[in-house]
């Protein structure tokens, strides 16, 4: 087999998975194929690191990273959405019952 014919075995198997942001509205589907979102995140993650300089152990690091992704998700599930629909809003949490088929 080869490289062509192997690469579009692969896009066909997962093509299902690759396409289904199509299943939400198309006002949506930028946002939702995008990873501005995890870009976000990571600058946060680094900025907020970057202050601090050297951790003097691994779990300093861990307790960091994870209190900030704690805030991060708090404030979505609290107040910033994201994508919204009419007179509805809808956070990230929900993007999943679009996707999943």
């Amino acid at each position: 087999m080869n490289g062509v014919s192997r690469a579009a075995d692969t896009i066909h198997r997962f093509l299902h998975g690759l396409m289904n942001y199509r299943s939400a509205p198309p006002e949506f589907w930028k946002k939702i194929r995008t990873t501005n979102l995890l870009e976000r995140v990571h600058k946060e993650l680094k900025r907020r690191s970057r202050k601090i300089g050297a951790f003097p152990n691994d779990a300093s690091l861990l307790r960091l990273t994870g209190s900030i992704l704690i805030d991060i998700n708090e404030e979505w599930i609290t107040g910033n959405r994201y994508l919204s629909m009419k007179s509805e809003m809808i956070s990230l949490d929900t993007v999943a019952e679009f996707t999943a088929i």
